[in-house]
Formats: C-alpha cells, structure tokens, sequence
C-alpha cells in the first residue's frame, strides 16, 4: 500500500519546452507503490521518476496532454515501419533497469550530443543518480535494452529505454541511445517494440507521456496513431476521461 513522504506544488519557473512561458509540477513522493496503485495514476496523467510520481500543474497553460496508444488498433504508418526495419538486426533484451559502466557512458554520451545540437544543460549523471532516476527498484519498472551484436569489438549496448508496466498499462517513460544509430530511427522503432510487447502480454494501452504541439521533441508522440488524450487533469477521485482527438475521431 502506498505511503505518502510529501506532496508539494512547484513554484513557476522557466519552461523547457515553451519559450517564454512559465511552468510547475504537481510533485508526490511515495513508497510501497503497488502496480495498480501507480496505474490509477498513470491513467490520470501523472508520471513517474524514481519515489517522485508528476504531472504538470501550470496556471493558465494546458499544452502538455498525456497521450495514449489504444494497442489493438494501433497501425505503424510507412515511417514507422521501415525504422522497424531498418532495427530488426538489432536484439533486444526485456529485464529490469539497472546501472552499470556501459548505461553510464551511453546516456552520457546521448546527451552531450543533445548539448551540443539541441543546446540542453549539461547533465553529468552519476551511478547514484541514474539509479534513483531510471533504476529505483519499482515492481512496475522495466528496461527495454537495444544491442548490436555485429558491432566492432562484440556485442554493443545502443539504446535503452526505462518503462513500467501495470496490470493494463505500459509506459514508456525514458529512451536514450547511441546518437552513431540515430540514422536508424531508433526511437520510434522503440515505441513499436514497446507496442508489440503490451499487446503479446494483453495490456491495452501504452502511455507515451506529454504530447506538447509547439515542441518538437515532444510532438513527434501524436504521429503513432490511433491514440487518445486526457481531458484536464483529473482528481485522484475521479473518473478519467480518454478522448481521440476530433480528426481521429
């Protein structure tokens, strides 16, 4: 049964994604979370990292709207398919997170090249933070690893992508990767794997986490269609509402 450690509203600051506008986060951290306590709040819009489990609590802004992938009418348009083509040699490994050497390097790796193209703060993660990050021993957390095993020098860790599963959800919460693949699509080949699994495993949704219009790095999530989106922000205590949008509809 969850346990609450401590329930706070930021207070606004810079927005990551929308220039000139300001944001905040609805913040509760829990313990003893099982995977149908944390369902009940996936499919009301929070997220989570780690104990921290949040959804955006911005004044006078609704841009960021939690999308899902209903599994069984999920089609891959043309795009999407041949970036699972061009992934298919690659293996893939399903276990749970963890932290070592080579998950260290290639998030570092991914997100100076991120600093460099797309002018982010650094970020020089250290084994105690990618562990409460992305490796917080969770029931629900899962780890979708992508290798090339025909890479020079032996079988290479490419991609890793941080999710959770619950008895009818699949998140995908994080994915970063070699950015020597990214030719490969490997992000969205990494949506379909995750795709592909919540429905071999009877799950009906995959939760992509916000889909914000005006931002690039998260517009990309409206592409894998059908998918619906969240009305609001939901209380704990009430019924959530999951709409396809009106050109899908």
């Amino acid at each position: 049964m969850a346990f609450l450690l401590a329930h706070e509203v930021e207070s606004p600051r810079a927005c990551s994604y929308l220039p000139e506008r300001e944001a905040s986060l609805e913040n509760l951290v829990l313990e003893d979370v099982t995977p149908e306590e944390y369902e009940h709040l996936l499919v009301r819009g929070w997220r989570r990292f780690g104990l921290v489990y949040f959804r955006p609590a911005c004044v006078g802004c609704n841009a960021c709207v939690s999308l899902r992938i209903p599994v069984e009418g999920f089609r891959p348009n043309r795009s999407q398919r041949r970036a699972r083509a061009a992934c298919a040699h690659l293996r893939v490994e399903v276990g749970p997170p963890r932290v070592d050497d080579a998950r260290l390097a290639l998030y570092r790796q991914w997100h100076s090249e991120r600093e460099a193209v797309r002018e982010w703060e650094p970020s020089p993660i250290t084994a105690r933070e990618y562990s409460l990050q992305f490796s917080y021993p969770h029931p629900s957390a899962r780890e979708v690893a992508w290798y090339d095993d025909g890479a020079e020098g032996g079988p290479r860790l490419v991609g890793v992508g941080i999710c959770d599963e619950t008895p009818r959800a699949w998140s995908a919460v994080y994915f970063f990767y070699d950015p020597a693949y990214a030719h490969l699509s490997l992000g969205t080949a990494n949506v379909l794997h995750q795709v592909e699994l919540a429905k071999a495993r009877g799950i009906p949704h995959v939760y992509l986490g916000y889909r914000v219009l005006a931002c690039a790095s998260l517009r990309y999530k409206g592409a894998f269609r059908p998918h619906e989106l969240l009305e609001e922000r939901p209380a704990l205590d009430a019924a959530p509402q999951w709409v396809a949008p009106p050109e899908e509809a």
